[in-house]
């Protein structure tokens, strides 16, 4: 199979051939030059590109995948597809950062072998070679994936997916197939993927979350080879709007507190609050071998509608829970206005729990290393007719940050020159939060991209919270209360946002304003 990556670098054509890749020991190889890869991500300056968050350098792009770190480096692994910039045959796609914030493209990780695609998974660090693929001064990477074995589903079977491995000995840069798979088969579950994997110490046991349609589903082993069904979770609880995927399972300390609280992430599409993909979580206990919750309602991580499949990292030097969504919705993920990549990341961000009163809930805050990223500027802001206004600025790459009591009313626009307006507003006599990005640039490339007002309940409070915002040059995210309430939207303005209106309902109410741009990262 040829793949071929064409790139321009300094008004040159270089035309890199990946030739003769083949199956071999269950392991796919190719040819490339990973050094020339890093060369070429410096050239990113197309329209819509986002400029620190990370992107493929072409074609199209999904779910991450396989978070996980080890020996100073940081894994990202993403579905990927090599030869189109719509969703095709999957593969694992490859990055490594040393701080979550600048990324260094790698080759192709894993590729479509006769049981299948490559679809979503996990990996871990096999620290005690439990799987014998290493040993124990050098033990493996081990990656769980979906194998989707597409002449299964165009036949009519209900049996295409099952559960695969691999194993990396050079921390990632290549990887070998198990000989045995697929480690977990299927009996006849049309939706059965996306394992979650992590080591867990009480059982002394790998535990395996997936999901199965419209639940998860738990294992465990002792060697990541052979799997042992445990329990179900789901069936009756949170939102079933559509297919459940990308679970996730962790123990996180409720802040100020000694408790622990277990939470799992579910992505479900369609069926999200404001429109087709999201995330929803639980918070409750989980015993090594039932997860239950402690809440009936429905929970959500983000309220935008670009949020999606998120993930955490698994082997974490300081045992921070950190997340990465792919910043898309399946409603309209093939039809954005990009020609040469399609879709990028969120950033980082830090998954923390708090509570309130007899209920948790959980807060996504981008991570403290993208502040070294910030540059404060010195532009004062005028205030005009109790309005705070900033003009003649590159708004699409800044962090906007600013406090104020939650109720009170309070609406945000940025602007340019092509009339194009993106708009927050809180609602105290609702107790309502909205992103409008229905006037925000090019939104007619899918119906239900610039529809609607995306909205979010909130408790209201007299005390000062932040509010945070931070434009890439085809999204916004916005922090509320850092990351109580999180809104994670795409926009395609024509022209870049040059001005920036900040219309509270008294003037004396808004303290520490900062404005800061935001270093490219390529």
């Amino acid at each position: 199979m040829i793949y071929k990556n064409i790139m321009r670098l300094g008004g040159l054509l270089i035309l890199f051939v990946l030739l003769n890749s083949c199956i071999k020991n269950g392991k796919k190889e190719m040819n490339f030059d990973a050094e020339k890869s890093d060369v070429l991500v410096t050239n990113f300056k197309e329209q819509f590109r986002p400029q620190f968050h990370f992107t493929p350098q072409e074609k199209w792009m999904n779910d991450p995948n396989g978070l996980v770190y080890h020996n100073g480096i940081y894994h990202l692994f993403y579905q990927y597809y090599p030869e189109d910039i719509v969703w095709g045959p999957m593969h694992w796609g490859h990055a490594t950062s040393k701080d979550l914030i600048s990324w260094k493209h790698k080759p192709i990780a894993l590729f479509p072998d006769e049981h299948g695609l490559i679809f979503s998974g996990s990996a871990v660090v096999d620290v005690q070679n439990s799987s014998g693929f290493g040993t124990k001064d050098n033990p493996p990477l081990v990656a769980i994936f979906t194998y989707h074995l597409m002449a299964g589903e165009k036949a009519g079977r209900n049996d295409f997916q099952t559960q695969g491995i691999a194993y990396s000995l050079d921390n990632g840069d290549t990887w070998t197939k198990y000989d045995g798979n697929p480690v977990i088969g299927n009996e006849g579950i049309k939706d059965f993927r996306d394992p979650k994997v992590f080591w867990h110490d009480e059982t002394n046991q790998w535990i395996m979350v997936l999901v199965a349609g419209d639940h998860a589903k738990i294992y465990n082993s002792s060697d990541l080879k052979s799997w042992n069904h445990l329990s179900d979770f789901g069936k009756d609880k949170g939102a079933h709007g559509g297919v459940w995927e990308c679970p996730d399972l962790f123990k996180l300390k409720v802040e100020g507190t000694q408790e622990e609280k277990w939470v799992l992430l579910i992505s479900i599409n369609p069926g999200a609050p404001n429109g087709g993909s999201g995330t929803q979580y639980f918070v409750g206990n989980f015993d090594g071998t039932t997860f239950t919750s402690d809440h009936d309602d429905e929970k959500w991580i983000d309220h935008g509608t670009d949020n999606y499949a998120g993930v955490t990292y698994n082997n974490t030097p300081n045992e921070e829970r950190i997340f990465i969504g792919w910043m898309s919705n399946w409603n309209y993920a093939r039809n954005t206005p990009t020609e040469k990549w399609r879709s990028a990341m969120t950033l980082p961000r830090e998954l923390t729990l708090h509570k309130d009163g007899e209920f948790n809930y959980l807060k996504n805050y981008p991570i403290s290393a993208f502040d070294k990223q910030l540059e404060k500027l010195e532009n004062t802001p005028n205030t005009k007719n109790e309005k705070i206004i900033l003009e003649n600025l590159e708004v699409n790459q800044m962090d906007i940050s600013f406090e104020v009591p939650l109720d009170e009313d309070l609406e945000i626009q940025m602007k340019n020159d092509g009339n194009e307006v993106l708009t927050f507003q809180i609602d105290a006599e609702k107790n309502e939060m909205m992103l409008d990005r229905t006037e925000s640039g090019i939104v007619d490339f899918e119906k239900s991209f610039g529809a609607s007002i995306h909205k979010q309940v909130y408790v209201p409070k007299k005390e000062s919270v932040e509010i945070r915002i931070i434009l890439d040059h085809s999204s916004v995210e916005v922090f509320v209360d850092k990351g109580r309430y999180v809104f994670t939207d795409q926009i395609f303005p024509t022209k870049h946002y040059n001005a920036l209106m900040i219309t509270p309902k008294k003037i004396d109410q808004v303290h520490n304003f900062a404005i800061k741009s935001v270093r490219p990262i390529w």
